[in-house]
């Protein structure tokens, strides 16, 4: 090669250079999180949020703790209020929100008080008694309310749930209703046997003699005659005021329905505990009518003096807490004894209007 020529230069192909990768943050991964909470929720915080204030504010009552599902749909102005009773009646809490059978009917009466659209309330009750004093409460509710009560007996209205019916204007029995067992029970269960087969001794402390009647310690032939008197007192006071009510309720002076049944001079032989069917009760007039819930809608429209009425019942919207009851509550640690027998769950030493034929 000649020192003139052209110096050879050689290329090779450049590749481009790839941007260095950066690293992804977790900010949305988090924030995808945040609206599937949302979204599942439904407003559920805002909801509880809500609620929270409602308690504080002692506003559970208002228009907006309620809706109204119509029953019967008759295109009217009218409203009859359909308010039920089922189970038990009992002060123990029915519901998330906290409010017991007692409270909770208090509350949709007051409701159907207050609406001037309602003219009649239809208190539907299925029930084999209760508590004495959750009944006697419930009583004084329909005795006071401003508006018209029909009382529509289902399969069972006995003991407490005929005492909630009497101070009603109007009481609709099907004929094979179980119904009546007017009368009061306390019942109590001994253990001592078991226990002395077990070797456990009680040891008990008490500042009079009276002090641990009915406690299920004692043997039967350990009970004193006194304390089978106090108790016998108790029960005959009680036993009185459910004749009262009966007596008062049935009084065609104060009722709407004055030209129903009236009781017949030999009533109280029948109010000694035992049931009575439907017919048996509408011969003794302790109801004014055979039928169920056409019945009863009838006899509303007609003692309320109205051609036709749409019929609904309330009902309570689902919020937050009811979703998830469990938020904010403990349970109590409890000690269970397996005495061998399975017993019926009533609290020992209380009154009962209750049909000792149901218990089990």
């Amino acid at each position: 090669m000649s020192e003139n020529a052209p110096p050879v230069i050689t290329t090779q192909p450049v590749r481009p250079q790839q941007p260095t990768p950066q690293k992804k943050g977790r900010g949305w991964m988090w924030f995808s999180f945040f609206l599937l909470f949302i979204m599942l929720c439904g407003g559920g915080v805002f909801l509880m949020f809500a609620g929270m204030v409602g308690i504080a504010a002692g506003d559970l009552d208002t228009n907006s703790s309620r809706t109204e599902q119509t029953v019967r749909d008759y295109d009217s102005n009218n409203k009859i209020a359909l308010i039920d009773l089922n189970g038990m009646i009992a002060s123990f809490a029915v519901d998330a929100s906290g409010h017991n059978l007692v409270q909770s009917l208090k509350r949709q009466f007051g409701w159907a008080n207050d609406d001037d659209e309602v003219a009649a309330i239809l208190f539907r009750i299925n029930s084999p008694g209760g508590e004495v004093l959750a009944s006697d409460e419930i009583a004084d509710i329909v005795r006071e309310s401003e508006k018209p009560v029909i009382s529509v007996m289902g399969a069972v209205a006995a003991s407490g749930g005929y005492y909630v019916a009497a101070p009603s204007d109007w009481i609709v029995a099907h004929e094979l209703t179980i119904t009546g067992s007017i009368g009061v029970i306390m019942s109590g269960y001994s253990v001592r046997n078991l226990m002395d087969k077990a070797g456990v001794q009680p040891i008990v402390f008490k500042s009079g003699k009276n002090k641990d009647m009915l406690s299920m310690n004692k043997r039967e032939e350990d009970i004193s005659d006194e304390e089978r008197q106090i108790v016998h007192d108790m029960i005959g006071e009680t036993f009185g005021r459910f004749k009262k009510v009966v007596r008062e309720g049935r009084d065609p002076e104060n009722r709407d329905g004055k030209d129903g049944q009236i009781l017949t001079e030999d009533w109280e032989s029948f109010a000694d505990g035992r049931i009575l069917s439907g017919n048996t009760a509408l011969e003794q007039g302790f109801v004014d009518e055979l039928g169920d819930l056409d019945e009863g809608i009838a006899r509303a429209l007609e003692i309320a003096g109205i051609s036709d009425a749409n019929v609904f019942r309330y009902r309570q919207p689902m919020n937050f807490s009811m979703m998830f009851p469990f938020l904010g509550k403990s349970e109590p640690q409890e000690i269970k004894i397996d005495w061998g027998v399975e017993l019926p769950k009533l609290k020992a030493g209380r009154l009962y209007f209750l049909s000792p034929t149901l218990l089990y």
